[in-house]
Formats: structure tokens, C-alpha cells, sequence
């Protein structure tokens, strides 16, 4: 039996947009009235990659074929890395397939500089067993895919999607496309060990506070918003001294416009040993490796940490659901050697960052835990003492 993908059958969570093509639907992270906005090459790239896209739907059918076209990219200086499609069963189990066709685009600097157009493909997802369940299909983080049809031998219906709703923002550290597949990204991982509907905001090397997102943030349902900012920056030396503190104090009032007393943090970013001390550019050299190229007196990592901490520590006088995260209490020095290019964690790296950001944020001793029953001790520790905070306002931690 053929699904129409537009239907009420199935749900797509996680993406804000599709782009109608002559041959199918392609997902898209940012809403359509971005689109004019969106001028760096590089970002137009990023928002058709589907990290944390998933179609969300119940069945009884043994067997569902999604028909794609999947265009997959590399860095010029490594070979593909693998690309596969996850089927979530009833929360649990995952089965994966991988992709062995469509389109493959070699990168360079942010630029397309070579493409090799290939067929569409059929992912058969069999086996799933018999009896009503819930499945989620999650798409590539770090490809664009064109659906093209879905079938099931079986009755379909809409799924529902579970859980507080987490926003994250992010660089490629966050769409992780080195991972193992997409439901094994680090906030892929914790959003479903969690039970959090996860909306992905993750687009490698393209976490610069731009305001379009701030807007996108603050019109979207959340009952938990994080950010993890900063590497980007540095990067690409996007910001100085004196415009990175506003920026982000402007990308935070943005957000509080539309969730005024959700939980909010702020994360810092990971190690990232060659710029901890220097400012950007960081460019790769010819082995593949990011090495920063700047002085010691502009915005590195290390002034960038500082720079967030003085930002968060300022406004939660006044605002008493706001916090802040050293990245490196996620990924540190002694995890450096998981840098496989000096700059971006491999599988193993993500797997390790998944488990710590759960464990201090939404884990039993976390700043959250279960947050779908209310904000844990040390939320509520920290709003009880802020004069005038309403108490049914800092036990839901949530917009009102």
C-alpha cells in the first residue's frame, strides 16, 4: 500500500519546511520565510541536511520501502563516510540501512567543487514484526534526501510525537556527521534515552547567532532550548571582542521573546587542542587537519568559553531559568585523541558526548532530571531563590 507523505498518515518531525521538486519532497531545518536570508553557500547546504528528521507514524505492517534520492558529500580531503536510514521501533530497537546510491558531491572550503549524479534507491526496512507499533524513520544527518514514496504491507496511521519538545542549536559538532548513523548522533542519542522530541538546529559551520534562527527559536513550541556555540566563531573569525557578547545577548533576548521562562542553556564549546589559544581562521592543511591560523590576542576557544560564561552570568540575575555548560566537561583534553581531524569528534567521540550531556543535564543527578515530570532539585534550588519567581512558574519550567 502507497502512504502519501503529505497525508495525515504520517507525521514529519523535525523539519520546518519542504521543497517540492518535480520528482518528490526534500525536508528542510529553517521555515520557507527564510529562505531569502539564507545567503552563505555553504548554510543553503546545511538546512536540506535532515539531522533529526524523522517520519513519525503506527503500523502493523512487517515491512516499509521508503523510495529517495540521497545526495551524499565528503570533505575533499577524507572518502565518504557511511550514510544510513534508522527505523525506530517502538522506541527501542534500531534497524538500519544503508544508502548505496544517488548523488555524490566532493566539498571543498564550503563549495561543491566536484559532482557525481547517481540513481534513486529503494530502503527496505523488513522484519519489523507483526502487531501495531510505533516506528520513526530517521533520515541522513549529513545528506539531502529527496523522498520520493513510501509503502507499507500493512495499515498505516499517524504517530504521535513523544515527550517534551527539546530545540537544540549547533555547528557540525551537533549534526554530527560522523556518527554511526542518524538516530546514534549525540542529540539524537539523548533525545530518545530521554523521551524528548527532538527539532534539530545543527548546521556544520554555520553557528554564528545569525538572528533568522534566534526568530525561528523563539516561534517554535519548546519546553527545554539549548545552544551550543562558540567553535564556529572561531572558526571562522566571524566575530571580535567587542560585537561577540552583544551578538549573543541579542540571540538570547530573541529567544526570550517566545520562551520567556523555559529552561535555557547555554553551551560552550568542546576542546579543540590547536585552538585553544589562537584565534581563527581554522583551515585545514593538507593531511585533512584544522589547524588555527590566527594570533593569540583575538577570539579563541578558551576567550570564547569566557566571554559566554560573563554573558550567561550577567542576564541570570535576572533570569532564572537560563544556565550555562563548559563544552569541555563533554569532550576535554584527555578525549583529544577522538579528534580525527583535529577539529570533529569521531563515532566514538559522539557516542561519549551523548552519555556525559545526558548524565549532566536530563540524567538523575543532571541539571534537569525528568524534565517531563518537572525541573529537577537544582532548577528548583535555583528559582525558589529569585525574589518575586511565581512557584507553579518554577516547578512547570515551561512557557505559560
Amino acid at each position: 500500500m502507497r502512504i502519501d507523505l503529505t497525508g495525515a498518515a504520517v507525521l514529519l518531525a523535525g523539519a520546518l519546511d519542504l521543497e517540492r521538486t518535480a520528482t518528490g519532497l526534500i525536508p528542510r531545518r529553517l521555515p520557507a520565510w527564510t529562505r531569502p536570508r539564507l545567503t552563505d553557500p555553504y548554510l543553503r547546504l546545511m538546512v536540506p541536511r535532515p539531522a533529526g528528521v524523522r517520519l513519525v507514524l503506527r503500523t502493523d505492517a512487517s515491512t516499509l520501502e521508503l523510495d529517495v534520492l540521497v545526495t551524499r558529500f565528503r570533505n575533499a580531503h577524507f572518502p565518504f563516510f557511511p550514510v544510513e536510514f534508522d527505523a525506530v521501533v517502538d522506541g527501542g530497537r534500531v534497524v538500519s540501512r544503508p544508502v548505496l546510491h544517488g548523488d555524490r558531491c566532493v566539498v571543498r572550503a564550503g563549495e561543491v567543487v566536484e559532482t557525481e549524479h547517481g540513481p534513486p534507491e529503494t530502503i527496505r526496512f523488513g522484519g519489523l514484526g507483526g502487531g501495531w507499533k510505533d516506528v520513526e524513520l530517521w533520515l541522513p544527518q549529513a545528506a539531502v534526501v529527496e523522498l520520493r514514496g513510501l509503502r507499507a504491507d500493512g495499515a498505516v496511521e499517524p504517530g504521535r510525537r513523544q515527550g517534551p519538545r527539546w530545540v537544540h542549536y549547533g555547528s557540525s559538532i551537533s549534526q554530527c556527521a560522523e556518527a554511526g548513523g542518524p538516530a546514534s548522533t549525540w542529540p539524537a542519542r539523548v533525545a530518545r534515552r530521554a523521551g524528548l522530541d527532538l527539532t534539530s538546529l545543527a548546521f556544520a559551520g554555520n553557528c554564528h547567532l545569525d538572528p533568522f534562527v534566534a526568530r525561528t527559536i523563539r516561534d517554535l513550541p519548546a519546553d527545554v532550548v539549548t545552544l551550543k556555540v562558540g567553535v564556529n566563531v572561531q572558526n571562522l573569525d566571524s566575530f571580535k571582542e567587542r560585537t561577540f557578547g552583544p551578538a549573543l545577548h541579542g540571540f538570547l533576548d530573541t529567544v526570550r521573546d517566545g520562551h520567556p521562562r523555559t529552561p535555557l542553556l547555554v553551551v560552550s564549546p568542546i576542546i579543540c587542542p590547536t585552538a585553544e589559544d589562537r584565534a581563527g581562521p581554522t583551515l585545514q592543511g593538507g593531511t585533512g587537519q584544522y589547524v588555527a591560523r590566527g594570533g593569540t590576542d583575538g577570539l579563541s576557544l578558551g576567550r570564547i568559553r569566557t566571554l559566554v560564561e560573563e554573558v550567561v552570568a550577567v542576564r541570570a540575575r535576572d533570569d532564572p531559568w537560563l544556565f550555562q555548560l563548559d563544552g569541555r566537561a563533554l569532550f576535554g583534553a584527555a578525549d583529544a585523541g577522538d579528534l580525527y581531524d583535529g577539529l570533529h569528534p569521531n563515532a566514538a567521540g559522539y557516542e561519549r558526548i551523548a552519555e556525559r550531556f545526558h548524565d549532566q543535564v536530563f540524567g538523575p543527578s543532571g541539571l534537569w532530571p525528568g524534565l517531563d515530570g518537572g525541573p529537577g532539585e537544582r532548577f528548583r534550588e535555583r528559582t525558589a531563590a529569585v525574589p518575586g519567581a511565581a512557584a507553579e512558574d518554577c516547578e512547570a519550567g515551561v512557557d505559560t
